[in-house]
């Protein structure tokens, strides 16, 4: 087995199925350039020592066997090796270094990116065998079981799975993957609003304990089981629970919708599509925020924009839109620039590179 490997995982951008995946619905996710980068090397002893080219400072170690959450970026690399304790794989001591060009905070999935390119490093290195499904599984387990905070599988999977110039089709029930072209008539962008967000608490576990108790009530184990035929019921829950259903049910059939404009190359549909999504996260799921909601205006008054939407978990983070092909980095520039000037917030364009 090797001493030293190295291994990276992108970031990913949901095109649309916001908040599906924790109930098993449907999720539509793509890799953007941004990557995270794990370099790894084996120790004569049992001791993790972590750094990070993000964090100042000598770096955090710990004892494998021993981790124990509290410790803030370092819960992440925790989380990776007690989950693959817990299924039985003997660690030694490591050496570890992480860079990373995803921004944290951005609703681009890098804690996600972080996992999977531990887990793939670690996969090199004690010579495991288990699949990209698998490595997916184990590394949303760290996030949820070790660190607390409670994401769905999509990150994971499009992390693992994803591949450029294409979107991931996926049923977070079955793990079913179909693998979608994007058209050559479309640019994607995405802009970080330069507003952080984070998992682990706050209004993004209200908002999943809410959905769940909205489950509860419509007598069905996740929302995934329900469809627009039970409008009428959803529509008869109390508030706020009727709308956390609506938003699900139908992102959900956004999503089947959006994957079929896909394939047919009907930009215009799908870019309506994204323009519906956002209506639903900011009204039904009440996710976006006073600026991400100027950010995404700014985009969809465009002429060479066909739609777009907040992306990720909401509450700050980045938006996607849908631009005509060969208008990609010119609307990214002139959509920052007017976003600046009326927020005073400095965004990022993450897609496509400068």
């Amino acid at each position: 087995m090797p001493e030293e490997v190295s291994a990276d995982a992108p970031g990913r951008v949901n095109l649309i199925g916001e908040h599906t995946d924790y109930h098993e619905g449907y999720v539509l996710p793509t890799v953007i350039p941004q990557r995270t980068c794990v370099r790894m090397t084996r120790r004569a002893d049992r001791i993790v020592r972590a750094t990070s080219s993000a964090v100042d400072g000598a770096g955090e170690e710990y004892e494998v066997g021993h981790e124990a959450p509290g410790r803030g970026w370092l819960d992440y690399v925790q989380g990776v090796t007690a989950t693959l304790a817990r299924q039985g794989v003997r660690l030694p001591g490591l050496d570890v270094h992480i860079d990373s060009s995803i921004p944290l905070g951005a609703g681009v999935a890098s804690s996600a990116a972080l996992g999977v390119s531990l887990l793939r490093a670690l996969r090199l290195i004690l010579n495991l065998g288990f699949d990209d499904v698998a490595l997916a599984k184990m590394a949303q387990s760290a996030e949820t079981d070790f660190v607390g905070a409670p994401v769905g599988i999509m990150d994971q999977m499009a992390s693992s799975l994803g591949r450029d110039g294409e979107a991931l089709f996926l049923d977070t029930r079955s793990l079913e993957v179909k693998r979608v072209p994007l058209p050559a008539s479309v640019e994607l962008v995405v802009i970080h609003s330069g507003i952080t967000h984070a998992h682990a608490g706050g209004e993004y576990v209200t908002r999943r304990r809410e959905s769940f108790e909205a489950a509860e009530r419509l007598g069905v184990a996740r929302l995934r089981d329900a469809d627009v035929t039970m409008m009428p019921a959803i529509e008869a829950l109390p508030p706020p629970l009727n709308r956390r259903a609506r938003h699900i049910v139908s992102e959900n059939s956004r999503v089947l919708a959006s994957v079929e404009a896909l394939r047919a190359g009907d930009a215009k549909r799908l870019g309506a599509l994204l323009n519906e999504s956002h209506v639903s996260m900011r009204d039904d799921y009440e996710t976006s925020t006073t600026d991400i909601d100027v950010l995404v205006t700014i985009a969809q008054a465009r002429h060479d924009v066909y739609g777009a939407r907040l992306t990720g978990g909401g509450f700050g983070g980045s938006i996607v839109a849908l631009a005509a092909a060969g208008c990609g980095r010119s609307a990214a520039t002139q959509i920052s620039a007017d976003y600046h000037q009326r927020t005073a917030r400095e965004p990022i364009v993450l897609v496509p590179l400068r």
